[in-house]
């Protein structure tokens, strides 16, 4: 009798320890659910989560768009599966549809058919929905066959990153739980966002929409910041949509593309070759007179000749308000109308046109400047005219501009004359 209830107190026992967890496990799981394998202090995971999506900035900037999108540069195999790779579990984006969507937009910029235009979308749209743009053109097989070509086809992209688009970034959410505990969650929302956010929305939104603009590219594309840092170069849009297929974006001395330096490290050790880089004008002795070489100069580097000239629209703008102001007079048709005499006529908006009209009437020179800035770009314009006619409408163009009386006219002329192809 008595063995027979030491028996069943026995059982109760085991039955109870059956029900009870068994605490050290239950403690570890909560261990790991505030702190995960690593158990780093906050600032520890938030250097991490820069780090990563630092990474995938630089994979969008260098693989997908200067590399696949433009060709701007070929890489090794080694950074390009690494770049396929953690774009797969960084952003479940496909090379296909990101590079035939980004060059669709290149082609058809600014117009409807532009997948994300805030000129014709609304800045709100493209910045806050831009993931939602993407999505919905990269549906469009219209748009993957005719801008998609030339992009990875070999079995891991066609059995992996193009069929298992969610399994990737499901991949980063468990490698950040396992991590960092429950706070991995939050790591993996970011690195998600930050590519619709910086690149989708403010590259594509305010990048064509708010700015400084060193070229008058034929769209409304601006640089957001000379120093293209957080979002890996592409800050410096304006000078990535005048010269699209260079691999480098800075083109001003105080200008700074974090992505070229990558670039440049990744060429150094034989992991990249460079196509193409924007265009220098060189200058030799001033030719007495422009030549079909000078011609060809200038049309080769249009986009700098007419920075240059721009900078000299402004000067004598300048010159105009101060000589102004020291008679006291009324200055604020010319500051209003001072940002839009160095622009092509089409970029003018229509409420501006009334104080432009105003402030050339008034002003004789800056007229003379404007008109003879379109009849310069007329040059690369008119593609009906021969090579002697254009060579012949330069000679003429530089011979009135040195005959103008106005000194900025005449020393962009002789500098002309001293261009080099």
């Amino acid at each position: 009798m008595t063995c027979f209830v030491g028996e069943r107190v026995l059982c109760s026992k085991v039955f109870v320890n059956m029900l009870l967890p068994d605490w050290a496990v239950l403690n570890a799981a909560i261990d790991w659910l505030g702190n995960g394998l690593w158990n780093l202090s906050w600032w520890q995971i938030v250097l991490y989560t820069l780090a990563t999506t630092h990474i995938t900035i630089a994979a969008v900037t260098i693989f997908l768009h200067r590399a696949q999108a433009h060709r701007a540069l070929d890489l090794h195999a080694i950074p390009s599966h690494f770049f396929r790779f953690w774009l797969w579990i960084g952003t479940g984006m496909v090379t296909k549809e990101w590079v035939a969507i980004h060059r669709k937009h290149h082609a058809k910029c600014e117009t409807v058919d532009d997948p994300h235009s805030p000129q014709t979308r609304g800045l709100d749209t493209v910045m806050w929905r831009g993931a939602e743009l993407y999505r919905a053109e990269s549906k469009n097989m219209e748009t993957i066959k005719k801008f998609g070509h030339g992009t990875p086809d070999d079995w891991m992209e066609r059995n992996v990153y193009t069929r298992y688009g969610w399994q990737g970034v499901g991949l980063m959410l468990i490698l950040n739980l396992a991590l960092f505990g429950a706070l991995g969650a939050a790591v993996w929302a970011v690195q998600m966002l930050w590519i619709p956010f910086w690149a989708a929305g403010v590259v594509n939104g305010v990048g064509h929409y708010w700015g400084y603009r060193n070229f008058e590219a034929q769209d409304a594309s601006t640089n957001l910041s000379p120093w293209g840092i957080i979002i890996g170069g592409e800050e410096l849009h304006n000078n990535h949509h005048t010269y699209p297929t260079s691999a480098k974006f800075s083109v001003k001395p105080y200008e700074f593309d974090i992505g070229w330096v990558y670039i440049s490290l990744m060429k150094k050790i034989g992991w990249a070759t460079v196509k193409k880089v924007p265009p220098k004008l060189q200058l030799g002795d001033v030719k007495p007179v422009a030549d079909e070489k000078t011609l060809e100069a200038l049309i080769a580097n249009r986009y700098e000749v007419m920075a240059g000239y721009a900078r000299g629209v402004r000067k004598a703008c300048k010159d105009e308000i101060a000589a102004l102001q020291a008679r006291q007079a009324d200055v604020s048709v010319l500051k209003a109308a001072k940002r839009w005499l160095h622009r092509d006529a089409e970029k003018v908006p229509a409420g501006a046109l009334p104080q432009l009209a105003q402030a050339r009437a008034a002003h004789p020179a800056l007229d003379k400047m404007v008109t003879m800035r379109e009849e310069l770009r007329q040059l690369w314009l008119n593609t009906s005219q021969s090579r002697e006619q254009l060579t012949a409408d330069l000679q003429a163009w530089c011979r009135r501009a040195e005959e103008s009386g106005i000194a900025t006219l005449r020393e962009f002329s002789i500098s002309l004359r001293a261009a080099r192809a």
